[in-house]
């Protein structure tokens, strides 16, 4: 049974893409997608209870193993793609309508979105450091096509900019497995790449070999994960690649790559002793946030703002898994997921306002609020929900992050996050404010004020599924943030498998 449940989250979209590639994308198939999301989602959810109530679990001969982290972040995948292939159909049924794609194109984005998931799926449950590196490099090729889709000169610049940066990444990433690799050769038992075998070995590992192991490893999977000062593929990339692909790409791929820096970390602790990880993780976090805040002061692009608050993020659980206690990994975890609610949320209304606008231009993208009442909403309390404000997650596992580092006798270091972090919620706040506020003066444009009616009919207007799918993940991420009490047993599980429990 459970070797059921590990390999449907695998298998479910390599057979949904191989219908979308028998009989093409049509409106029998358009929701197959979903429903592959969904069949994933409840394999993640039974898997994670067997995990709970019976430890971690092994499949195929070993090749594949879950436990408490992996279930939780095949969760995670599975959340955010039923988030975005739900809302793939009313996407492309309007870039049909539009002609911007074909239906041969829309059936080679079903196929390319569902290997995406399946090779995510893989990377996470892979019990052996060498097979989620052979999965992660796979999306790399997957997802550059899809970035590249709208075959602009743009698009076609970000997917090969894309492929060049993460290349480079995830060479330096397999060196470095190389050389972990070679740390443990001189032990009488092989360990091989197996990750328990590596967490059972790593008091044995050759330090000095695995110190420049794990400094290309983060390197390598921080590249990925658009961490500083290998991020420049992100902005372009997000930018570019179709609405629902870069909600998968901002809320699945990056997180999955850290989700490697994670497990590389747990391992060199326990060789190296954590002030390695902790100084190389606390520069390349603060670069992050540093990064990101001084580019959105003078951001002009939706998408690219959005971005670059995805690199402020990924800086913010840099930092709590520098501090690395059980408080702060568990609000790292925490925060993987409310940051792929929100900012799913967030892609898939940049990519209804370019549908209706033709631009993602901040400057020319004023009054939302008042010509396009659904996605201006989510957009707005989504950027709320990115901020940080209660009752959203991201609050909660903000605040976790800060509370530990801060206890860790880190102030300094929380301090100027603290700066970072206010000055960016500025930046986001000014930026959204500029977007959404104001009185449309487009002539035939309805405005709201003194016009219920007009602003309920907009409501209408727009894809009842969408609105659905993005209020409902608003709501999840608040309902997360009031109360995590149906993940808080297997965040503490996950939590404990990275400081080196069983």
């Amino acid at each position: 049974m459970i070797t059921l449940l590990m390999l449907a989250p695998m298998g479910v979209p390599v057979a949904a893409a191989g219908l979308y590639a028998a009989v093409g994308w049509r409106p029998g198939t358009r929701w197959v997608s979903a429903g592959s999301a969904a069949a994933m989602l409840g394999a993640a959810m039974l898997t994670c209870v067997q995990v709970v109530r019976a430890g971690p679990r092994v499949a195929m001969g070993g090749l594949f193993r879950v436990d408490a982290l992996s279930g939780f972040m095949l969760l995670v995948i599975a959340i955010v793609a039923l988030i975005a292939t739900a809302a793939t159909p009313a996407h492309l049924q309007e870039e049909l309508r539009t002609r911007r794609m074909s239906v041969q194109t829309c059936t080679q984005h079903s196929i390319l979105v569902q290997l995406f998931l399946a090779v995510m799926a893989a990377a996470v449950l892979a019990a052996n450091l060498g097979i989620m590196w052979v999965a992660i490099e796979a999306t790399t090729v997957v997802t550059a096509f899809l970035v590249g889709q709208r075959r602009s000169r743009a698009a076609v610049e970000a997917a090969w900019k894309y492929v060049v940066i993460c290349s480079t990444g995830i060479a330096l990433a397999l060196l470095g497995i190389v050389l972990l690799n070679d740390a443990a050769r001189h032990l009488t038992r092989p360990v091989g790449l197996d990750w328990t075998g590596l967490m059972a070995a790593a008091p044995h590992l050759d330090p000095g070999v695995t110190r420049i192991a794990v400094v290309l490893l983060v390197l390598g999977f921080g590249t990925k994960a658009g961490l500083a000062p290998l991020h420049a593929w992100l902005p372009d990339a997000h930018s570019q690649a179709p609405a629902p692909v870069s909600a998968l790409m901002s809320g699945v791929l990056l997180s999955v790559a850290f989700y490697a820096i994670l497990r590389t970390k747990a391992i060199a602790d326990i060789t190296l002793g954590p002030g390695l990880t902790r100084g190389l993780l606390i520069v390349i976090g603060l670069a992050s946030l540093a990064v990101a805040g001084s580019l959105l002061l003078a951001q002009r692009d939706l998408k690219r703002m959005l971005a670059y608050s995805s690199i402020e993020h990924m800086g913010l659980m840099a930092l709590g898994a520098a501090i690395g206690t059980p408080l702060a990994l568990t609000a790292v975890l925490l925060h993987i997921l409310g940051h792929g609610l929100a900012k799913s949320v967030l892609f898939l209304s940049a990519g209804q306002v370019l549908q209706r606008n033709g631009t993602t231009r901040i400057e020319a993208l004023t009054a939302l609020a008042d010509r396009e009442p659904a996605p201006a909403a989510c957009i707005g309390l989504g950027v709320l929900a990115l901020i940080g404000l209660p009752p959203f997650s991201l609050f909660a596992s903000e605040l976790g992050i800060f509370r530990a580092g801060f206890g860790a006798r880190l102030g300094w270091v929380m301090a100027a996050a603290l700066i970072l972090v206010v000055v960016i919620a500025a930046a986001l706040f000014n930026l959204t404010s500029r977007m959404l506020l104001g009185r449309s003066t487009e002539p035939g444009v309805p405005s709201s004020e003194g016009s219920v009616g007009a602003t309920v009919a907009a409501v209408l207007t727009r894809p009842a599924t969408d609105t659905v799918i993005m209020v409902g993940a608003l709501v999840g991420c608040a309902v997360i943030g009031i109360s995590s009490w149906p993940l808080s047993h297997l965040l503490q599980l996950a939590a404990a498998t990275l400081t080196g429990a069983p």
